[in-house]
């Protein structure tokens, strides 16, 4: 796997040895070669170094303390073997779950790997498990804690690893956005359908998650957006999809829904900045949110990639840009991109638009490709990086000395309704 040298390398946008690419300059920070107790405390108005940094984030959103010194300090070699140690101890009393998303010193040591949709499933899946270590960010850990048994206690190694396109839509703003929508469609069509049935990402807060449960709607990931969009046309005459207007769009352009009934909500303006016609006449009604690793592709990028290697295969995530996503050969979630690579031909040539940090353990886990990244400038999401495994070693040896930290718990009455969502998500299988 990369050393942890070079992962700083790539990651503070030094020039980068890509296949048939020139060294490109860095727009990102280079705090990033920092480590998240440098940094996290003193964030205040964005998300630290990475992708997310130009982002406002919200007041109240948690906060993490610094953690005891010798975490700090430790090198990578102790942290790996404390690390191990602890899980050993611990035994089936705990399990770590990873995102693909995370670095690769975390996900050496996740007892599962996997996006959003898998690692929801993986929750539930070991109720021996007195305790669950999510390494991935805020909204994953509230959905853990939603689908995990009463018994099991939910951990965030560190709290201020959040998410910027999460953020984007509050439960204030997406309220009022419902109020304002059913005083121009009502509740219920001519056909006694719903008039609009809304549909959350899975990168969103419990309360959002919450909010569809009570208003007959139901939460998405990448994977299964398709057939979740099918679930809630079935039941409804529109879709108020929030908070990644990417997503939506691309989902629904590829059922033939044309973009002049997909109109955007501007949480900003009264009535999202439309008329009452438009809303009338919108199949899909698209929030104003994106993810700032993903917004960063561009149709140029793809352009290069296939001037500077005939024959790429140029696959991106669905968080992208529809121009980027039709310029590709194809588009899927991060579970989908690691399987069309392990399905490929040897000597194939890959061009990827998503996080980094997966790419580059694609490509060292596939030495017969050629696999990078479509931007030249490295700059992960900012949050995703700041599960050190400092963070994970502090969270795992309190429990072997029987204290629980950083736990993520979500309130009944929110728990509740957002798992009304949740299930129908689990049940909308991926194509």
């Amino acid at each position: 796997m990369t050393s942890v040298a070079t992962r700083i390398d790539l990651l503070t946008g030094k020039p980068a040895v890509l296949p048939g690419t020139a060294p490109a300059p860095s727009t990102c920070s280079t705090d990033l070669a920092a480590s998240p107790w440098d940094f996290a405390p003193a964030v205040s108005a964005g998300y630290g170094p990475g992708a997310s940094e130009a982002d406002t984030v919200p007041a109240g959103a948690p906060a993490q303390p610094v953690i005891p010194e010798e975490y700090q300090h430790a090198s990578a070699e102790e942290l790996d073997r404390r690390i191990a140690a602890a899980k050993e101890t611990l035994g089936e009393r705990v399990v770590v779950l990873g995102h693909f998303y995370q670095r690769d010193e975390i996900v050496a040591h996740a007892d599962f790997l996997g996006d959003s949709f898998q690692l929801a499933r993986a929750a539930r899946s070991r109720p021996e498990a007195e305790a669950i270590v999510f390494c991935g960010v805020h909204f994953m850990a509230e959905t853990a804690d939603i689908l995990s048994g009463d018994h099991q206690s939910v951990i965030l190694p560190n709290l201020a690893a959040g998410c910027s396109m999460a953020d984007m839509a509050d439960e204030d703003s997406v309220e009022e956005a419902w109020e304002q929508l059913m005083d121009v469609l009502g509740e219920t069509g001519d056909d006694g359908r719903q008039t609009v049935v809304p549909v959350t990402y899975m990168n969103s807060s419990a309360a959002l998650k919450a909010f569809c449960g009570r208003h007959g709607g139901i939460v998405c990931t990448s994977s299964n957006a398709a057939t979740v969009l099918e679930w809630a046309f079935e039941r409804g005459q529109r879709v108020l999809f929030f908070p990644d207007q990417h997503l939506g769009r691309n989902t629904a352009k590829a059922m033939g829904i044309p973009l002049e009934q997909m109109p955007m909500w501007n949480p900003n303006k009264d009535l999202g900045g439309n008329t009452a016609q438009e809303l009338q006449d919108a199949r899909v009604i698209l929030w104003h949110g994106f993810c700032s690793v993903h917004r960063r592709f561009t149709v140029a990028q793809i352009e290069k990639a296939r001037a500077e290697h005939p024959g790429v295969r140029v696959i991106v995530h669905p968080e992208c840009p529809m121009p980027v996503v039709d310029a590709a050969d194809e588009n899927g979630s991060t579970d989908h991109i690691r399987k069309a690579i392990e399905a490929a031909e040897p000597g194939s040539t890959f061009a990827i638009g998503t996080e980094i940090n997966m790419v580059n353990r694609l490509a060292d886990q596939h030495p017969e490709h050629t696999i990078f990244c479509l931007d030249p400038v490295i700059c992960p999401c900012s949050t995703m990086y700041r599960i050190h495994p400092g963070y994970l070693a502090w969270v795992l040896e309190e429990l072997v000395a029987g204290r629980v930290i950083n736990q993520i718990s979500v309130d009944p009455a929110t728990a509740r309704d957002a798992e009304v969502a949740l299930e129908r998500m689990l049940a909308a299988l991926p194509r």
